[in-house]
């Protein structure tokens, strides 16, 4: 289904990859993993053709269907979610229109030609899911958790994440022969995250998925894709298999690179000795095998990040209180809400994707104003507050120029260390915030977070983009925290040792 054929590609002095190959055969289900930066999002770019690479081939069969899940695409916005979703079946919905203009041109000419074309269109219609359109959309929209928000709600008035859902439910109604998908669980709850478990297992096309969810991939794959020192490897069998079968290869690599390393230098040393003098024959000799010598990629640069978030001691018994707190926009998302979170207490916050958690968080820190009721914080409370969204004022800004504005009066070194402990190497903090993946722009808002002394964490999603070594680091981080810490995620594995209890806001 996909043959990729010496793939090359170098940003800058950096190079993503060199001669990278993949085959994806029919059915399988593969999961593309790698560290944050190891271009796994720059992959999937070219796969779609959003990218050319530098050098090297993307192949498909002829007439494949290739479904990617696109959360920025452009949509008609006064559209409802479900005349959004209906267009799913939009080949279909249109043989039905010709079946009917054919119906109309015969009955003024009588061309027998034209009820034998209807007659193969209708038989097509019947054959397939068009008559059972509503049915299907609407056990999707229940899969994913989308009824909730009502199927007549125009696109124009969903938040970023309810619409990135309707254009997954979209994508995988129209069955392609190959998905596509970046993340597809980061705008689901841990209920709708099972639904779409189950239906990546049962699916019988083939699919493409990079996840940070380790469960998730886990539960799902039958081959995984590792990038790593610029080169792609492909595993048989689940995630868990994979990393074992991945380890061994790692110490393997890194002891032939370590000898070839050790090899070279030492051939480098006798040519720079010898060439002028007796032996530069030889000097000669060894400088062409030299050159023609396939070095190893050195092993990845990749900071491993060491967060800890700075401590401002507080006196008090309850954290945060709230007194029939109505939250949400035009009309209330909730129920009025009332919460008790003790000094100290760490508490993850859980409902289905829509529900009002990050609304709640943003009520919270005054981002946005209660409908009624209220909430109050200690005195000398001070909220540090990780948001899920990766919007830059100035995307064009680098690390180091976004913090710098953020915190004048810090040193250049100390935001660079700040940033290399977030886990972003030198070389990254000087490049623009857009240019960074995903899981890079997220340790830049760690790195903030690292800046400023609180007593009260408010982190929303903080999982969603970064790699396994990143999560975790943030899991430590957590834990030693001292204050009080309130979490939301849909990574139920991520947060389960970590609490000391989940308030459920479906409840």
């Amino acid at each position: 289904m996909l043959q990729l054929t010496n793939i090359t590609q170098q940003f800058g002095d950096k190079v993503l990859y060199e001669k990278l190959n993949l085959q994806i055969n029919r059915n399988e289900h593969v999961g593309l993993i790698g560290q944050n930066g190891a271009g796994k999002s720059t992959l999937i770019k070219m796969i779609t053709g959003e990218l050319l690479p530098d050098d090297g081939t993307v192949e498909y069969p002829k007439n494949s269907r290739i479904g990617y899940l696109d959360q920025y695409v452009e949509v008609d916005e006064e559209k409802t979610i479900f005349e959004f979703l209906k267009t799913a079946f939009q080949t279909d919905i249109d043989k039905e229109a010709e079946i009917g203009e054919l119906y109309a041109e015969y009955g003024e000419n009588m061309d027998e030609r034209l009820l034998e074309k209807a007659g193969q269109l209708q038989t097509q219609l019947d054959q397939g899911d068009f008559y059972q359109m509503d049915t299907l959309i609407a056990e999707m929209a229940t899969g994913l958790g989308i009824d909730v928000l009502g199927l007549d709600t125009l696109l124009k008035n969903l938040s970023g994440g309810q619409r990135s859902k309707v254009i997954l439910a979209k994508l995988l109604l129209e069955k392609p022969e190959m998905l596509v998908l970046d993340e597809p669980t980061n705008h689901l709850d841990d209920t709708h995250v099972a639904w779409l478990t189950e239906f990546l297992r049962d699916f019988s096309g083939t699919f493409l998925v990079i996840s940070h969810d380790r469960k998730f991939l886990n539960d799902i794959t039958t081959h995984i894709a590792d990038i790593e020192f610029g080169k792609l490897t492909k595993y048989t069998g689940n995630l868990k298999q994979a990393l074992v079968q991945k380890e061994a290869n790692r110490e393997s690599y890194l002891r032939n690179y370590a000898v070839q390393k050790k090899q070279i230098e030492k051939t480098e040393a006798y040519i720079r000795k010898y060439k002028a003098g007796s032996r530069s024959t030889i000097a000669k000799s060894r400088q062409k095998q030299l050159e023609k010598v396939e070095r190893l990629t050195p092993p990845s640069s990749t900071a491993a990040p060491h967060l800890v978030f700075p401590y401002r001691p507080i006196v008090t018994t309850f954290a945060l209180e709230t007194d029939e707190l109505v939250i949400g926009y035009d009309k209330p998302l909730l129920a009025p809400i009332n919460i008790s979170i003790r000094y100290g207490e760490k508490v993850a916050l859980r409902g289905f994707n829509g529900i009002g958690k990050s609304t709640l968080l943003k009520t919270l820190i005054g981002e946005i104003s209660p409908l009624a009721g209220v909430f109050h914080f200690p005195d000398n409370s001070i909220v540090n507050y990780f948001s899920q969204e990766l919007n830059w004022e100035n995307p064009l800004a680098t690390p180091l120029q976004y913090l710098s504005d953020l915190f004048p009066e810090a040193t250049i070194k100390d935001l660079r260390r700040q940033l290399s402990r977030a886990g972003l190497v030198n070389e990254l903090a000087q490049e623009k915030l857009r240019q960074l993946s995903g899981g890079e722009q997220a340790k830049v808002k760690f790195a903030q977070l690292t800046m400023k002394e609180s007593n009260f964490l408010f982190l929303d999603e903080p999982t969603n983009h970064i790699d396994q070594e990143a999560k975790e680091n943030l899991q430590q981080a957590i834990a030693q925290f001292p204050g009080t810490v309130l979490v939301v995620s849909h990574e139920q594995e991520f947060y389960e040792d970590l609490v000391d209890r989940v308030i459920d806001l479906e409840n």
